[in-house]
């Protein structure tokens, strides 16, 4: 599913114009950008996902064509944990 797709569905289950669904939809992303950029908190939704920046340190890895080691410098990441009902759901329940 794209997100012209995903915000047609959002649109209809929620009874709302497309335009009103996008905007709330790139509402959501801008905001747990901002939320994980920080760094500070991480933002969980119970039951269906949880958004967390994690570190990841600096660390010594071969180049695959000539074999020479390389320095990856430390960095961030981006944690996205499933929850509990989004687990069952693609299991089938």
């Amino acid at each position: 599913m794209n997100r012209s797709e995903l915000v047609a569905s959002l649109a209809d289950r929620a009874g709302v114009t497309r335009k009103d669904a996008d905007a709330v939809l790139g509402a959501f992303a801008e905001t747990v950008g901002e939320i994980v950029a920080k760094g500070d908190e991480k933002v969980t939704i119970p039951g269906f996902l949880t958004f967390e920046r994690t570190h990841r340190a600096a660390r010594t890895a071969r180049n695959p064509q000539t074999g020479e080691p390389i320095q990856i410098p430390a960095g961030y990441s981006v944690k996205v944990s499933a929850g509990s009902k989004l687990k069952e759901a693609a299991k089938g329940k």
